[in-house]
This record gives C-alpha cells, sequence and structure tokens, in this order.
C-alpha cells in the first residue's frame, strides 16, 4: 500500500488567525491518524505562520504513525528542530524565506556538496531523508549522489496539466520514477495531488512509497468530513 501523510499545516494557520487553540492541532494530529492516515506531516517556516516549534515538540510526543518534516535546512533553526525531535523522516525543500509555498525542487548538481553534508547529518541520526526533486533525471542522479534516501517528485506540473492530457502529464513521472528505481531510491510525492488526480497518479508510479497531502484534503474535509475524506483518498492509492 502506498502511504498517505496528511499535511495538518492549514490546521495550524486557521488556529493561528484566531490567537486562541481552536482547533486543537494536537487533537487533529490524534485524530488524523484514528481516522487511517499513515503519518502526519507538517511544514514549519521561520514566520510561524502555520505550524509553531513549540508545536513540532508537542506533536512528536502523540504521533504513533509516521512523523514527516518538511523544511529547508538553511533556515534558522531547523536542523537543531529536526535533530531534536528526531521524525522518522526530513524532507529537505529549497524554500527561500517568506516564499508561500514549495515551488521547485532541489538543484541537485549546483548544491551537491551541501545536501551531501547536510544529508549526513540528519542520517547519522537515524533520520530517513527524502530530496524534493523536479521530475528531471540529472537531479535525480545528482539526488543519488548527494547520499538521500527517498526523493519526493513535485507534481505541480502533474496536477496542473492533468484535465488537459493526462497522459501527456504522467510521462516525465513515469521516466522520473523509473530512473530513480534504477538508482535504487525511494519515491514519495506532493504538491497539488487531489481526489481527481491521485488515483491515476498511483496506478501509473510503480513503487511509490508515500504522498504527502494538505491543502486539497483539508479543502475536500470542510464539505465531505475529515474522516469520510481520508478514507476517500486513501482508497484513491489502492
Amino acid at each position: 500500500m502506498i502511504k498517505l501523510s496528511v499535511n495538518i499545516n492549514k490546521i495550524a494557520t486557521l488556529r493561528n488567525s484566531r490567537g486562541g487553540n481552536n482547533p486543537n492541532l494536537i487533537q487533529l494530529a490524534k485524530d488524523v491518524e484514528r481516522f487511517g492516515a499513515d503519518g502526519i506531516t507538517i511544514h514549519p517556516r521561520p514566520d510561524e505562520r502555520h505550524i509553531r516549534y513549540a508545536d513540532v515538540y508537542d506533536l512528536k510526543k502523540i504521533i504513533t504513525t509516521e512523523f514527516n518534516i518538511e523544511g529547508n535546512p538553511r533556515e534558522d533553526k531547523f536542523v537543531a528542530l529536526v535533530l531534536d525531535t528526531l521524525p522518522h523522516q526530513v524532507t529537505l525543500v529549497p524554500d527561500t524565506i517568506g516564499q508561500l509555498t514549495s515551488n521547485h525542487g532541489w538543484d541537485t548538481i549546483e548544491h551537491q556538496d551541501y545536501l551531501k553534508n547536510i544529508i549526513s547529518i540528519f542520517k547519522s541520526k537515524g533520520i530517513r531523508v527524502s530530496l524534493f526533486v523536479d521530475p528531471i533525471a540529472r537531479m535525480i542522479e545528482g539526488a543519488k549522489k548527494a547520499g538521500t534516501d527517498r526523493i519526493e517528485l513535485y507534481t505541480e506540473s502533474y496536477a496542473k496539466d492533468f484535465s488537459l492530457n493526462k497522459e501527456k502529464a504522467i510521462q516525465p513521472y513515469i521516466a522520473a520514477v523509473k530512473n530513480a528505481t534504477e538508482l535504487q531510491l525511494g519515491i514519495n510525492a506532493g504538491h497539488d495531488l487531489d481526489m481527481n488526480n491521485l488515483s491515476y497518479f498511483a496506478k501509473n508510479i510503480p513503487d511509490l512509497k508515500e504522498v504527502s497531502i494538505g491543502h486539497a484534503l483539508i479543502c475536500d474535509a470542510i464539505y465531505l468530513g475529515l474522516e469520510n475524506t481520508i478514507q476517500l483518498y486513501k482508497r484513491q492509492l489502492k
């Protein structure tokens, strides 16, 4: 089974908008697991506009599935935060300070030396490392040389082109996965995957281990309910 990791950033955004603790992020994370998710993903940012650093420590205490922390290791405090909390997986993304959301993968060639060093630090503590990359062969090869355990394919272009020509939209990802599999890299995916395009993606990407979904899933939950939505997304992955 492909694992579904639910990104709960949007819940933290809603909580922060009123300054209190409603919705309760920790209780919601427990419920997300109880409703069938295989993991919890968070992406703390320096401005703490959604996930706060304190949330990370609180979540670490209660998560019983898989804990995945995303972020840019060049940001102040991020490396220390990950090493303090020791999640099952850290997903490294090349966001800039203040960026609204992730919008490209690593240039694993230009940043090869840096990535090798930071990946080795996390792996020395037993943390699985995934690198956020575009579906480009040389970037996947660079990720392998950098020593990562997995890659997370950035799927915005697939989602954008899906309604126009899904067969064409999936082709770069099929090629990328073939390349990654030959290099013995684990494969995750995320960004703009939703109820409409997820099943087709999962059926056409062999050896896909995990998808991380937040925005679309939370939006669907407003209409369908959180438990029902999680189960519907899980069905798309079968």
